[in-house]
C-alpha cells in the first residue's frame, strides 16, 4: 500500500511538471526576463531601466537593416528622463547635498520634472519645479498632482538671470538640506547612461550593433551613450546627433565647431539647444556626424509609427526614428541601428492628432492621405 502511494505520487507529480512545462513553453522568453529582473524592491527607483529594444518591423524591411528603438516610454514615469532623474537625486545624496526630508528644486518644463516628481515621492524629499509660464496647463496640473510645487514664470533667455533656471538655483540656495540638480550641466544625467542606458544597448544587442543615433536637450543620452559604446566597441559603433530645426548643434558638429546663433522653432519638446552643455562637452568630438530632421519629417514618423508598428510615440521620439532611418540607409543594407523612443503621444496629443494645431503648424500636408484617419480632434 505504501509503495503504490509513493508511485502514485511520483506519478502526480510527474504530470503535475509536464503540465507546468508544456504552460510555460510558449513563454520561455519571457521567464528568461523575469529571472533577471527579480523584485524591484527598492520600489519606483528600482524598476527605472532595463527597458526593451523594439524592432521597427516596417522600417527594418524597408532599409534592409535592422532598425531597433529602445522604449524608454516604458520607464515607471513614463520616459528616458526617469533615469537621468534617479542619477541626479543619488548624486545629491552621495555628496552629502541632500539628506532624509530635504527638497529636490529643478527648472524644467518637460519629462525630468515629471521624473524627478516620482522620484522623489518614492524617497520622501520635496520637490520644487521652475517652468516658463508659456507651458500648457496640463504640465502644470500634472506636476502638482505628482506632489510638486510648482512655479510659472516669464520665458526669458537662458543668460537673463531671471531665466527659469536661474530662479530654480537661487530657490535651492535660498533653503537649508536643498539642492538644485541643474539637470543640462550635472553630469550624473551623463553618468546615467554611461553606466545604464549604454550597457543595456550593448548586451541587448549581443554587441552586434553598428549605429546609435538620438537627439538631445540636455546631453546626458547622447553623451552618455556614446562614451560607453565608442570605448565598448572600440570605436567600431558610429554615432550620430539628430537635431531638431532651431537648434545650433548639427551646425556646430557639421562645421567643424563653429556656434551659430539660435534661429527658428521646432514642434519637439525638449530637444535642441542654443549651447553645448557639460553633459555633452566630453564627448561631442566622439560623434561621426549630425543629421538635421524637419518637423514634416517628424510628424510623419508620428502618424507611420502608429499605424505601421502600433507605437503611440512622441514627436521627439519619432524625430530620432526619422534619424535612425536616415543613418541605416547612409550604411546600407545589412546593419544595425539604434535610438531612443523617449516617452510616449499621451501628454502631447491634444497637438499632434488635432487638425487644428497641424494646420496652424503647417503640418497637416506633411500626414499622409491614407494615414489622415488617425487626426481624430478638431
Amino acid at each position: 500500500m505504501f509503495r503504490t502511494s509513493i508511485r502514485r505520487f511520483g506519478t502526480t507529480a510527474l504530470r503535475a511538471a509536464e503540465s507546468v512545462a508544456q504552460m510555460e513553453a510558449p513563454n520561455t522568453h519571457g521567464i528568461e526576463i523575469s529571472k533577471a529582473q527579480r523584485i524591484a524592491r527598492g520600489g519606483f527607483v528600482d524598476a527605472i531601466g532595463n527597458t526593451p529594444l523594439i524592432r521597427l518591423k516596417r522600417l527594418s524591411e524597408e532599409t534592409g537593416c535592422e532598425i531597433l528603438g529602445k522604449a524608454e516610454f516604458q520607464n515607471p514615469g513614463g520616459s528616458v528622463k526617469d533615469r537621468a532623474a534617479l542619477y541626479a537625486v543619488k548624486h545629491a545624496e552621495e555628496q552629502g547635498l541632500l539628506k532624509p526630508g530635504g527638497t529636490v528644486v529643478e527648472g524644467t518644463a518637460g519629462n525630468t520634472g515629471i521624473g524627478l516628481a516620482h522620484v522623489c515621492r518614492s524617497k520622501g524629499y520635496q520637490l520644487v519645479i521652475y517652468m516658463p509660464n508659456t507651458q500648457s496647463q496640463g504640465k502644470v496640473d500634472l506636476l502638482r498632482l505628482l506632489g510638486a510645487k510648482v512655479y510659472p514664470v516669464p520665458a526669458v533667455a537662458f543668460e537673463n538671470p531671471d531665466n527659469y533656471n536661474w530662479q530654480a538655483k537661487r530657490h535651492a540656495e535660498s533653503l537649508n538640506n536643498a539642492v538644485w540638480t541643474n539637470q543640462f550641466d550635472n553630469t550624473a544625467n551623463r553618468q546615467a547612461h554611461i553606466e545604464t542606458t549604454g550597457p543595456e544597448i550593448w548586451y541587448q544587442t549581443g554587441g552586434k550593433l553598428d549605429a546609435f543615433t538620438c537627439a538631445t536637450g540636455t546631453g546626458g543620452t547622447l553623451a552618455g551613450v556614446t562614451r560607453y559604446l565608442k570605448e565598448k566597441s572600440d570605436g567600431r559603433v558610429k554615432c550620430f546627433l539628430a537635431d531638431p530645426p532651431g537648434s545650433v548643434l548639427h551646425s556646430y558638429i557639421t562645421s567643424g565647431g563653429h556656434l551659430k546663433e539660435r534661429t527658428g522653432s521646432s514642434i519637439t519638446e525638449g530637444i535642441g539647444q542654443g549651447r553645448i552643455t557639460d553633459n555633452l562637452k566630453p564627448d561631442i568630438d566622439l560623434l561621426d556626424g549630425a543629421l538635421h530632421i524637419a518637423d514634416e519629417k517628424t510628424i510623419e514618423m508620428v502618424y507611420r509609427c502608429l499605424d505601421e508598428e502600433g507605437l503611440y510615440l512622441g514627436a521627439s521620439s519619432c524625430l530620432n526614428v526619422v534619424a535612425a532611418k536616415e543613418v541605416a540607409e547612409k550604411l546600407g543594407k545589412g546593419h544595425t541601428v539604434v535610438t531612443i523612443l523617449c516617452d510616449g503621444a499621451y501628454r502631447y496629443a491634444d497637438r499632434l492628432f488635432s487638425k487644428k494645431w497641424l494646420t496652424e503648424k503647417k503640418l497637416l500636408g506633411a500626414i499622409p492621405k491614407h494615414l489622415e484617419s488617425y487626426i481624430v480632434l478638431d
